[in-house]
């Protein structure tokens, strides 16, 4: 079997070069590309047949793959047949399994959202269970990703092994048809103002705005907030088609460019608005990427809506799938995007790295103009005409969610806390020092930019101008860092305490629960909303 799959791997390196053949390459690139899988074939048949100890070349073409890749950018990627499974899910909105976020680790799938009514939620799992065993399978002993076993047709059932603060459960779950909302909620905010969360860019996403768009004005909408923050994308063409909701036919939403001619495109809208008059207000953050900053991007050069919260992520770059054989893809990057104004906001320059093999962030940028004549800048996502400190990221914030800290409290607060009322519910300033207590006491850690510079210099330091006097004034300042890292807890606790008020209140009132305590809560959506309300300031930010 694994000899099978070395093979089957094998074959998918070659057809990436086919297509790279046949891609626009000039006739003096043909020889050196030949030249290089002559090269690769004869050092891979000669390392398998000769290596002094059994190799296995599924794992060994796989590691050559994704090295290849990873010098590029990362977001070209080879698929096999389970990742090109998940990518057409992802992209349809709709699987047949448990209903549930899960993030897989080496022996253990942990539960981090699971869905309304959905089987996982029906069948008593929630946030912070950790699955050690599905069916008679233990995860420890499972070789590739084993959220794959939690999927499955309709009306089958598994038995789940799961862990809950300590304490070792199991449960029966039958899976179900899961259906992936693009937009999972939209509600009037006030007696004119509608409010749409568009989640991602699936199939649906473009039918579902439009839906919600038109039931919200049935119900006396005469503004609309659409809300794309933590949107990491998806498809364009449902990107050029929600801002078709609010522009009209034949406007100019996307330029694509590329070394290849037939991937130099222009992207117009093509069917009838649903309102292009309606005022609007686009709510983003460093989470949205991609199709949110092609809709935000393009509605912003247009004049046609007022972007606010905080930079976007800034990804410019464009993917496509290409069909390889054996049911495998290559995902690769075939272009950059510019919106309207002419601006491409990719931020990371993954072609120029740095000493350390990082991608270079961007660090100038140049001005182009909107519609109405109004400054925008390239290189560095969008960037919002106006500003909301609670919604920014900072490294502090960045390092709690990547390290689960702030999960793993919500997890705790919630077994510690029981009983809560959507409408009453309060993270209060003593909840926040008891999170900076639990902090404190967990393993919790995170290298600052300063910090990584000093130790750099350390390292590197030269004996001439270096003595224990100043190794001492290192290590001071480093020790004075690493406490003030604590403090900074302190510094950053608006931007902190929205992101576990986010997590605490999934916890007890699903994702649907969360929207609506938005409406009355979130510092965006009450700055969107008053925005909305003032006609003249409206206007003057568009003009």
């Amino acid at each position: 079997m694994r000899k099978m799959i070395g093979k089957k791997v094998l074959v998918p390196a070659f057809a990436v070069i086919v297509l790279v053949l046949g891609s626009g390459f000039v006739k003096s690139d043909f020889f050196e590309i030949a030249k290089q899988i002559e090269i690769f074939t004869t050092l891979f048949k000669e390392l398998n047949m000769n290596y002094v100890d059994e190799t296995n070349p599924a794992e060994l073409m796989d590691t050559a793959i994704k090295n290849m890749l990873d010098d590029l950018d990362p977001y070209t990627k080879f698929l096999n047949e389970q990742d090109v499974e998940a990518y057409r899910i992802n992209n349809a909105g709709e699987y047949s399994g448990i209903g549930a976020t899960v993030r897989s680790y080496k022996d253990k799938l942990v539960i981090i959202e699971p869905h309304k009514d959905y089987p996982a939620d029906k069948a008593g799992l929630k946030a912070g269970d950790e699955i050690i065993k599905i069916g008679d399978i233990k995860v420890a002993d499972f070789d590739d990703n084993a959220s794959e076993l939690l999927k499955g047709a309709n009306n089958t059932s598994v038995k789940i092994t799961f862990k809950r603060q300590g304490e070792t459960k199991t449960t029966m779950i039958t899976r179900a048809a899961v259906e992936v909302d693009a937009v999972p909620f939209y509600k009037m905010v006030d007696s004119k103002t509608g409010y749409i969360v568009l989640s991602k860019f699936n199939a649906k996403a473009s039918s579902e705005t439009k839906a919600a768009l038109k039931d919200l004005k049935g119900q006396g909408a005469e503004k609309i907030i659409l809300d794309l923050r933590g949107n990491p994308g998806g498809l364009l063409s449902e990107a050029i088609n929600v801002t078709n909701l609010f522009v009209d036919k034949g406007e100019l939403i996307v330029t694509t460019k590329s070394k290849v001619k037939k991937f130099n495109q222009e992207y117009k809208t093509k069917n009838k608005a649903v309102d292009t008059e309606i005022p609007l207000v686009v709510l983003v953050d460093g989470s949205s990427a991609s199709a949110s900053e092609i809709v935000s991007g393009s509605l912003q050069d247009l004049d046609r809506a007022v972007v606010m919260g905080a930079r976007s992520f800034g990804k410019g770059l464009v993917q496509r799938p290409m069909k390889l054989t054996y049911g495998t893809q290559l995902k690769v990057t075939i272009s950059r995007y510019y919106t309207p104004s002419g601006r491409c906001i990719q931020s990371l320059d993954y072609w120029n790295r740095d000493a350390d093999g990082k991608a270079v962030r961007t660090s100038t940028f140049n001005d182009f103009t909107t519609r109405n004549g109004r400054k925008v800048q390239d290189g560095g996502g969008v960037l919002p005409d106006i500003e909301i400190a609670a919604v920014k990221a900072n490294e502090l914030t960045i390092a709690l969610l990547n390290n689960n800290v702030i999960f793993d409290y919500a997890t705790e607060y919630y077994y510690q806390n029981k009983e809560q009322e959507l409408g009453s519910f309060n993270f209060s300033d003593n909840d926040y020092q008891n999170f900076k207590t639990f902090v404190s006491k967990s393993d919790f850690s995170f290298e600052t930019k300063t910090e990584k510079a000093l130790k750099e210099a350390m390292s590197t330091k030269e004996e001439v101008l270096v003595n224990p006097e100043i190794e001492g004034d290192f290590e001071e300042l480093l020790a004075s860092i690493d406490k003030n890292k604590i403090a900074a807890l302190g510094t950053y606790q608006k931007e902190i305490q929205k992101k576990l008020e986010d997590e605490i209140v999934k916890r007890y009132f699903y994702r649907d629960g969360l929207y609506q305590y938005y409406l009355s809560n979130d510092e965006a959506i009450l700055a969107a909303t008053e925005l909305l309300g003032n006609d003249e300031k409206y206007g003057g930010i568009l003009k």
